[in-house]
């Protein structure tokens, strides 16, 4: 009787799966984990966090969920930094990280990626950059049994020998919009063309974004495959009664679900928080602005309306209090916070300058909330006509579009209802279709399994 033919192995990368506060690139790389699983791949991911070389099983699983384990002895960290200068032309070298099911993780259910094999090379993507800096080439990592696909979701200057490398560019936003990030521009620059020069292929999440790769890195069209993204939330989230979800946004922080506006996502210039607080206010719609969101760059010059001195010095004490009583900032909410915060609002406002996708508007459009969000980039051709589009930098147009949300519950209706249609175009099926065309194309396929890989609690935490 033949024997089964093994799986093919595709690794991808945790360069962002391993940050502690999700990004709209982790979701990315979860999402094409489980959607790896669904065609049937034997799913790898390489991380480069800190975790410790034990020798110890135990330890290393230890260590990869928690790098309080102690120090190595400074002798020991000595020769370490000694071989991997030694040894840093020839590349770093991952070591296996037993999941046993030994260490409880159910705390990290829902950052976890759906894994079959877990590795790690020692603060991987930090040498790589410092290596990238010096010998303006990517570093080498290496693994034990290679895999047949080594896909990266995000454009580093790592690569695996003897291997198809493939990286997904998102966006080029530092080049499109090089005020609005705080990378190195002419280092990003070379490592981009680099990268789309020496890739087996290069990934995309838009035809925006396919366009601007082929155009300012002078990649050939043939080379470069958008896939788009999936948008996937878990149905015991989606569908949870709307009575519960009333009853936490109001225990939680005292807001009336249907009457607050929402946003959610990182402060910095790219989201346009600024224009979207001085046209929210100018709007006179009653309920407050929820922001969730992590400071970053730049974020006070985005909040300056809500902070700045002079301003507080030229109105009446009393707007003052109003205004900042109708802004509510929350640097964090637990993703099925989130969710509530997201179906009780009134609306989402996502006025970005620029993206490569858009997740946090598609997702607020699968949950049945009217969204408001920007007619540049890729947005357009993501939202479709299942949401009010306008010009981010004409904040006049942004108080029209708020107030025509407000004030016409039928057109709240009608995005609500369009809003579920267009994300269904984002499966997670037509996602994993749209993958398996890709690898199909670069000589990689697998039978998918009978049954589609679930993303349940013993999918994300099972044994390697």
């Amino acid at each position: 009787m033949r024997e089964p033919a093994a799986r093919p192995r595709l690794f991808i990368d945790g360069y962002n799966l391993a940050l502690d506060q999700g990004t709209g690139v982790a979701t990315y790389a979860r999402n094409l984990s489980f959607a790896l699983a669904r065609l049937g791949f034997g799913v790898g991911v390489l991380y480069g966090t800190r975790p410790t070389h034990s020798v110890d099983p135990l330890i290393r699983e230890i260590a990869f969920f928690d790098e309080r384990v102690g120090e190595a002895p400074q002798w020991v960290e000595v020769l370490r930094r000694a071989h991997r200068m030694v040894t840093a032309p020839f590349g770093e070298r991952a070591v296996r990280v037993p999941i046993t099911g030994q260490v409880i993780a159910t705390t990290f259910r829902d950052r976890l990626p759906h894994f079959d094999e877990i590795w790690n090379a020692q603060h991987l993507f930090q040498q790589a950059h410092a290596y990238f800096r010096v010998s303006r080439g990517p570093l080498t990592v290496r693994v034990p049994k290679r895999p047949d696909l080594m896909h990266w979701t995000y454009p580093v200057p790592v690569h695996m020998p003897r291997v198809q490398n493939i990286y997904t560019m998102h966006d080029l936003v530092p080049l499109r919009l090089p005020f609005t990030t705080l990378d190195h521009k002419r280092r990003y620059f070379r490592m981009s063309r680099l990268l789309a020069r020496r890739a087996a292929h290069i990934v995309t999440v838009s035809e925006n974004s396919r366009r601007d790769i082929i155009n300012l890195l002078g990649v050939p069209e043939e080379r470069v495959t958008n896939t788009w993204q999936s948008v996937e939330i878990p149905r015991r989230l989606t569908e949870a009664p709307m009575q519960a979800v009333r009853a936490e946004v109001a225990g939680s922080f005292g807001l009336e679900a249907g009457r607050y506006w929402l946003f959610f996502g990182a402060i910095e210039p790219k989201k346009n928080v600024g224009r979207m607080i001085q046209a929210f206010l100018a709007s006179g719609v009653e309920g407050p602005l929820v922001i969730v969101g992590k400071k970053a760059w730049k974020s006070e010059g985005e909040l300056k309306l809500l902070f700045d001195d002079h301003i507080r010095t030229i109105v009446q004490e009393g707007q003052t209090l109003r205004r900042r009583h109708k802004v509510m900032l929350l640097d964090y909410a637990p993703f099925r916070l989130l969710v509530n915060l997201i179906r009780g609002a009134r609306a989402v406002l996502f006025p970005s300058l620029y993206e490569g996708f858009g997740l946090p508007a598609l997702e607020a459009m699968l949950l049945g909330t009217p969204v408001v969000t920007s007619n540049t980039a890729s947005m357009p051709e993501v939202v479709g006509d299942a949401a009010i589009t306008v010009d981010p930098y004409d904040v006049s147009a942004l108080v029209r579009a708020i107030q025509a949300v407000d004030g016409d519950p039928e057109l709240r209706a009608r995005l609500a209802a369009a809003g579920p249609r267009r994300a269904a175009q984002f499966s997670p099926e037509r996602y994993a279709a749209r993958l398996e065309a890709l690898y199909g194309q670069l000589g990689l396929r697998a039978e998918r399994p009978a049954a589609a890989a679930d993303g349940d609690d013993a999918a994300r935490l099972r044994a390697a």
